[in-house]
């Protein structure tokens, strides 16, 4: 390859990374790491209610989460779950969600996004 060639390809990938998708960083690197104590009290709430099995407040709650976004990490379909955290003052479901992977009765890791799914950060349990 000529070298005008390597640097035209170099600097289209650096132009791509830089102007391209905005998730790249994310998933390269990883969600960010959250403690459960730093969560707003109601998504403790919810993370309890997956741990007890439930009862959950909403009717969606449980159903598989498809991870079209691909921000979390790349599982077979079925492996990971959602679960509505509720946001005071809002009557809809609202953004705030806790996404759960592994068997629904012994969940092996979970992520919450505060913004539906544009950001996911892992909880350390």
């Amino acid at each position: 390859m000529s070298r005008r060639r390597l640097k035209a390809l170099l600097l289209v990938a650096m132009l791509l990374l830089w102007t391209g998708d905005s998730n790249v960083a994310a998933r390269t690197a990883g969600p960010e790491v959250v403690s459960v104590a730093s969560l707003p009290p109601e998504a403790r709430t919810t993370l309890q209610h997956i741990h007890d099995g439930g009862p959950f407040p909403y009717s969606r709650d449980g159903v598989v989460f498809g991870n079209y976004e691909h921000l979390l990490p790349s599982q077979r379909r079925g492996y990971y779950h959602e679960y509505t955290v509720p946001t005071p003052g809002v009557k809809s479901r609202g953004a705030r969600r806790i996404v759960c992977g592994g068997a629904v009765t012994s969940v092996s890791e979970c992520y919450y996004s505060d913004d539906h799914y544009q950001t996911f950060r892992r909880i350390r349990q």
